[in-house]
């Protein structure tokens, strides 16, 4: 990696953990160069404004790096317990995401989906991106008969994904241990799949 590459990804990594604790609009671009060694000069060479830095944001470190934990959980020839994983790691042993602070890609559909199209967009992508891996992980249980295939594998996936949305964010307010409640009613919902 280049020196100007590893410039440009420290900003994004920097930019990243600030945006996830305070929030992508009260996070300035004077704040990430406050935890850097990166002059304003430099952000600007690599982004011409903070809204393309955000975006980069989602593309390069959500999408590359938070988003692989979704496909690690596709470990077992049962699908009920892939997807009890998935849940189980984005909200119990994901290595940064907290309970306190949410989840990254929820927090930016909520603060910035609404106000800014390109954004919208790039969010958009990264949720039928896992939207698709869970069809994909349903439609394999129907085609090996672990489940029937009167279920709409759309609508399940729909399910299971706003199912985690609305416990992150219980969870900023009700803590992890709300997690653990969570688990055993989702694990229940997956048992209830015949």
């Amino acid at each position: 990696m280049s020196k100007a590459e590893e410039t440009r990804t420290e900003i994004l990594r920097k930019a990243f953990g600030l945006i996830y604790q305070k929030g992508y609009q009260a996070t300035s671009i004077d704040d990430i160069l406050a935890t850097t060694q990166v002059t304003k000069g430099a952000f600007y060479y690599h982004f011409k404004n903070k809204e393309e830095m955000g975006l980069a944001i989602i593309k390069e470190i959500m999408h590359k790096e938070v988003r692989p934990a979704v496909k690690n959980s596709v470990a077992s020839v049962d699908f009920r317990k892939n997807l009890y994983k998935m849940l189980k790691d984005l909200l119990i042993d994901h290595p940064f995401m907290t309970a306190e602070y949410g989840c990254p890609a929820v927090n930016l559909i909520q603060e910035m989906a609404p106000l800014n199209d390109p954004f919208r967009q790039e969010l958009k992508k990264n949720l039928k991106e896992w939207q698709k891996a869970i069809e994909d992980e349903i439609t394999r249980a129907q085609n090996t008969g672990q489940l029937s295939d009167d279920y709409d594998t759309g609508a399940i996936a729909l399910h299971v994904i706003t199912l985690y949305h609305g416990v992150r964010n219980m969870g900023k307010v009700l803590g992890k241990a709300y997690y653990i409640i969570f688990l055993k009613e989702f694990d229940d919902y997956l048992q209830s799949l015949k």
